[in-house]
């Protein structure tokens, strides 16, 4: 008979957002005459930059013509988009090959199907509070995961300790939903410990491009000595140019990424998620990456600057109120995501059910990003303007 892959039913029963969407709808349905404002998932609302739209009619006239017509593309992306890629990367002071990048429809979908490479007996480390999709995803496959505790003590950027054993690390940086980010003397410590260890780390720096302290915050991991000898690193657009609903990111695989089998055998990494990638994956639409290569050149970058500084100033807006009632709150700079930690001792999704009820504010409860966010709540910048500060008055009125 059929056998389901019964490790399905380790995960929760509802995907945090969709409870928060569940929660939400049904307050909405109850009171029509509430207006109410969306602080909660991560999705922009400032539209596609003027260089991106550009890129994208003109990508689509291409379509329109035998001559520059595109059909199956390569599903490692087109070299023109892993150039603007290594690029970008050398604007940051970090080297990459050519051949180590790859073009994907955004870092959640390449943080999970990275899973396929490795074996089931790894111990995978994963921080809580953490991004939902590193624990579900290897929950799915039935892998050992050990958890990492970030707290409010350690500034939820924790660190590795005597006697931790991890052959697999998930690290986010600046960190969602927390919004900390790790110092490049704190990640020269971790890609140390993955060298000791023979371990890997599998690096998140979508909101990389919310860095503002470039001297002490690193925007990729490779520009830490040793790392691309022990980390993948995923980013994307979706944040840095909007791209949520445009869809494309990028893998970065390091050729160095060599690893014995148990018989001895050695076996490319980057060879692994070529093989991969080109069995599973058909490659992102041409018009998308030629959009996405116009946005990462200078002047794009210029354009989604502009876009990710009303972010910035919306995240001082909320910051500031929350300073002003002497909360203890990370992030706000360096990160579009302010964590703040819940008034009068209350758990996260009483406040949540609280502020949607009293102020009619949607956050997302920490709760559901690990145990140690039980108490804490997380606030997004993405929101436009008007509604932002809609919002502060309305939170400043609450707390």
């Amino acid at each position: 008979m059929l056998q389901l892959n019964e490790n399905y039913l380790n995960l929760q029963q509802n995907y945090l957002f969709s409870e928060v969407a569940h929660r939400t709808n049904d307050y909405i349905a109850a009171h029509p005459d509430k207006p109410v404002i969306r602080l909660g998932i991560g999705d922009v609302t400032k539209p596609l930059t003027k260089s991106t739209i550009e890129a994208l009619h003109e990508s689509v006239e291409h379509m329109a013509s035998a001559e520059t017509f595109k059909g199956y593309g390569p599903e490692q992306g087109y070299d023109f988009m892993r150039n603007a890629v290594v690029n970008y990367y050398k604007r940051h002071g970090a080297c990459v090959d050519l051949k180590e990048v790859f073009i994907s429809d955004g870092a959640k979908s390449d943080t999970g199907n990275i899973t396929d490479l490795f074996g089931p007996d790894n111990i995978v480390l994963i921080p809580d509070p953490v991004y939902p999709v590193y624990m579900d995803t290897n929950t799915m496959n039935g892998r050992n995961i050990k958890f990492l505790d970030a707290t409010k003590e350690n500034g939820f950027t924790p660190m590795p300790y005597e006697g931790l054993e991890a052959d697999i690390i998930y690290i986010c940086s600046p960190n969602n939903p927390t919004g900390a980010a790790y110092t490049k003397d704190q990640l020269k410590v971790w890609v140390d410990y993955a060298l000791s260890r023979n371990a890997i780390i599998l690096f998140d720096a979508a909101y990389e491009c919310f860095i503002e302290d470039d001297d002490i915050y690193p925007h990729s991991i490779y520009q830490i000595e040793g790392a691309k000898k022990c980390a993948i690193e995923f980013c994307s657009l979706s944040k840095t140019a909007g791209f949520t609903g445009t869809r494309c990111g990028y893998t970065i695989v390091p050729l160095d990424l060599i690893y014995k089998t148990s018989d001895g055998t050695e076996m490319s990494v980057n060879s692994m998620w070529t093989r991969r990638q080109t069995t599973k994956f058909n490659g992102v639409p041409y018009i998308v990456q030629y959009a996405a290569a116009a946005t990462l050149s200078e002047q794009g970058i210029k354009e989604c600057l502009e876009n990710i500084s009303y972010y910035k100033e919306n995240a001082r807006l909320i910051a500031s109120c929350l300073s002003k009632k002497n909360i203890t709150y990370f992030g706000g700079k360096n990160s579009p995501y302010i964590w703040f930690e819940c008034p009068n001792g209350m758990e996260s999704w009483e406040f949540f059910d609280y502020m949607l009820n009293e102020i009619q504010v949607i956050g997302t409860p920490g709760a559901g990003f690990g145990k140690n966010g039980s108490h804490f709540f997380r606030l997004t910048a993405f929101g436009n303007r008007e509604n932002t500060l809609e919002a502060v008055n309305r939170l400043d009125s609450l707390l």
